[in-house]
Order: C-alpha cells, then sequence, then structure tokens
C-alpha cells in the first residue's frame, strides 16, 4: 500500500511538473488568423488558413499551419485516389512563411483576435500539444476537415461556447458545387475533372458553418463571431498585397475545344457511316472504351474509397462501366450479338435520365459535358439502327 502511495505522488509529481513547465506567453503576445489568396497550382485554387502566434519578448512569430501534406509520389497518389490522404501541422517562423507566398504572388491577410491573457495561453498550449508527433497527423477531407475547417473548430475546442458564429454575413447559402466553382474557371480541366468526379452528395445546400471549408468563409465568418458577446476580431490588416497579373488562356487547350472538336468529329464519321451503310469500328470502340473507363473510375470512387464526396455519382449513367466491355465486342467486324440493339435503348435511356436528372438539378453536371451527349445519342441511335438490320436480316 505504502509503495503504490509512493508511486502515485511520484507520477502526479511529474504530470505537475509537466504543465508547470509548459511555456507561458507574456501579456503582450497576439494571436491571429492568416487568410491566404489562391494560387496558380490546383491545390493553392481554394486559399489557405492558418493561426500566428507574436510575442515579441519571447522571440516568438510562429505559424501553425494544418495544411502540410507529404507530397511523395507515387503513394501520394495511391492515397489521395483512395481518399486516405493525411495532413499534418507544422510549425515555422513567419518569415519563412510568408516568403512563399510572396513568390507565389499570393495575397495574405491578417485577423488579429482579441483574447484574454488566459485564452491566448489556452490555444498557444493546445497547438504545442497538437504539434507533438503522435497528435499532428489527421486524415483530410477536402469539405469536413482541412486547414481552414480545423481553425474553426480548434477555437471552438479552446474557447467553448463563449465562442459563437452567427450567420448574418451570408446574404445567400450556396451549394457546395456553388462554393467550388467560385475559385476555379469553369474552362478548364481541373474544373471540368472536379465536376466529374463528384456526386449529387455537393449539390445540397451548405449550412452556414459548412461554408468555413473555404479560407475565404472563414475570414468572412470571423467578422461576424463573438467571443463571451464582443467581437472575435480586434482588427483586420493586409500583409501581402499580390501584383495584379492577367492569367493566359488558351481556348484550344479548354476541354469546351476539344469536347466540341469530338462531337463534330463523331456526327462527321456517322453521317458518312450512314451515307455508305458502313460502321466505323474503331470509331465506336475508342467512344465505348473512354465511357466505359471513366464510368468504372467513378464507380470504383463512389463504392470502394473513402471519400465522402464521390458518393450518388449520376455521371455514370452517360459513361457507363459496361461500355468498357462493350468496346471489345465492337472491335469485331461480324457475328453481332443478337441483344446489342436492345443495350443500344437502354443506353439512350440512361442518357435521357441524364438530361432529366440534370433539368431538375437531382445532380449539376458541368456544362462541358454538354457536347458529349448528343454525340453519344446520335451514334447510339445510328448504331441501333445499324445492329437492328443486321440482326433482322440474321
Amino acid at each position: 500500500m505504502r509503495l503504490k502511495i509512493l508511486l502515485t505522488t511520484f507520477f502526479l509529481s511529474l504530470l505537475f511538473l509537466g504543465h508547470a513547465q509548459e511555456r507561458l506567453l507574456s501579456p503582450k503576445a497576439q494571436i491571429s488568423v492568416l487568410t491566404c489568396g489562391s494560387g496558380s497550382d490546383l491545390y493553392t485554387t481554394f486559399g489557405h488558413s492558418a493561426f500566428r502566434i507574436q510575442d515579441p519578448s519571447q522571440g516568438i512569430d510562429w505559424v501553425y499551419n494544418y495544411g502540410t501534406f507529404n507530397f511523395d509520389p507515387p503513394m501520394f497518389y495511391v492515397e489521395f485516389a483512395m481518399g486516405k490522404l493525411y495532413y499534418s501541422l507544422s510549425k515555422q517562423s513567419m518569415p519563412n512563411f510568408l516568403y512563399a507566398y510572396e513568390l507565389e504572388n499570393r495575397w495574405v491577410k491578417e485577423q488579429l483576435l482579441k483574447l484574454s491573457p488566459e485564452e491566448k495561453n489556452s490555444l498557444f498550449h493546445f497547438l504545442e500539444r497538437n504539434y507533438l508527433p503522435q497528435n499532428r497527423d489527421y486524415k483530410y477531407d477536402f469539405f469536413y476537415n482541412n486547414c481552414a475547417t480545423k481553425i474553426g473548430d480548434v477555437l471552438k475546442k479552446v474557447l467553448g461556447d463563449s465562442l459563437q458564429f452567427h450567420p448574418g454575413h451570408l446574404e445567400k447559402q450556396y451549394t457546395f458545387r456553388q462554393l467550388i466553382h467560385q475559385n476555379l474557371n469553369t474552362n478548364t480541366w481541373s474544373s471540368f475533372g472536379i465536376d466529374l468526379a463528384l456526386g449529387a452528395v455537393i449539390d445540397k445546400t451548405a449550412t452556414v458553418k459548412e461554408h468555413m471549408f473555404l479560407p475565404q468563409y472563414v475570414m468572412e465568418q470571423f467578422n461576424n463571431t463573438t467571443l463571451s458577446g464582443s467581437d472575435l476580431v480586434e482588427r483586420e490588416r493586409t500583409i501581402l498585397k499580390p501584383t495584379s497579373q492577367d492569367e493566359e488562356t488558351y481556348f484550344l487547350a479548354s476541354p469546351l475545344f476539344w469536347n466540341t472538336a469530338l462531337l463534330l468529329f463523331v456526327l462527321t464519321i456517322t453521317y458518312i457511316d450512314h451515307k455508305n451503310k458502313i460502321r466505323s469500328r474503331v470509331l465506336d470502340s475508342f467512344v465505348f472504351f473512354v465511357t466505359g473507363l471513366a464510368g468504372c473510375l467513378l464507380v470504383f470512387l463512389w463504392f470502394f474509397t473513402d471519400h465522402t464526396a464521390t458518393v450518388q455519382n449520376y455521371n455514370t449513367l452517360w459513361a457507363f462501366p459496361l461500355n468498357l466491355a462493350i468496346g471489345f465486342v465492337l472491335l469485331k467486324k461480324n457475328n453481332t450479338p443478337s441483344w446489342l440493339p436492345k443495350y443500344l435503348l437502354f443506353l439512350l435511356g440512361l442518357l435521357g435520365i441524364t438530361i432529366i436528372l440534370g433539368i431538375f438539378q437531382i445532380q449539376v453536371f458541368s456544362p462541358l459535358t454538354i457536347p458529349l451527349w448528343p454525340m453519344l445519342g446520335v451514334r447510339y441511335l445510328f448504331l441501333w439502327k445499324y445492329f437492328q438490320k443486321r440482326t433482322s436480316l440474321k
């Protein structure tokens, strides 16, 4: 019994000593939230958020950044595809942090938080403990767990119910897809790919808090947030201003150009085939291989990954996975299966359902896919008539 008391006292002393040795910020310390503008790379398109802690008396000017990830191909791409990507909390000096954004020509704004000395130290100690190797990693989710959502979540965890997010700053609440497109040029491959990969689940209206997956809305929210009844933000300032640069866009390299060109090409070949009563087997195999392969990828993202935004993706109706197998059938010159005309009618039906879902906005499809739908519809209809005649002659 005596030994148990001594051991308990020893470990309690160590615990107390550990807390006693935690560095305390001076009364003049300041804590702020940094918001950074978008960059040219896709992963920087949506901006960035971070905490900054300054205490000149102790030589502290640190940025706590929840947006750090290990770019180590090929595992990075595998983990990203599977929805198992982990981000980390990093800590670096403010000058080093700013230098990267200056090189990328991105703006940086700072919101100084109005916190008591006790609240500053509570937040500081939370970030320091979260920075420990065993605590710093977290599973990334683009909408619900990223560098921007972490800012509000951490403040709420540290400050509790005394922190209140108010909704009055939003004139309109947007869907997740609309919020994404506020940061994207529609006629780009990245925009086309995002709309293709993400499902109907992102076409629901985001709550006020859910808008905070974007750094811009974190900044706007904090300007309408109170702590114990007073404004959370004491003042706001711009640290970096970008030099204006005109982005060069090349229409000939855009998805709209290539999808339209594909539409015209397929329509032209279909007219020639119809006139000559022949079928271009290579074209048919290409169309079915590409749509089938795209459909298989979308099904994989929907059912076999941890992504929350790729479910209920009705792009699989027009990019139908089974087309991949049919592509091999269409390479054959003879021996047309008797069921092929019915399959083509089935595809036309799926295409019609896709258009109906788009009209009623059950899922908002990329406008860049619109040239592909008449292309598929015309080719399917031609093939149905072509194979219908061949099977009737048997």
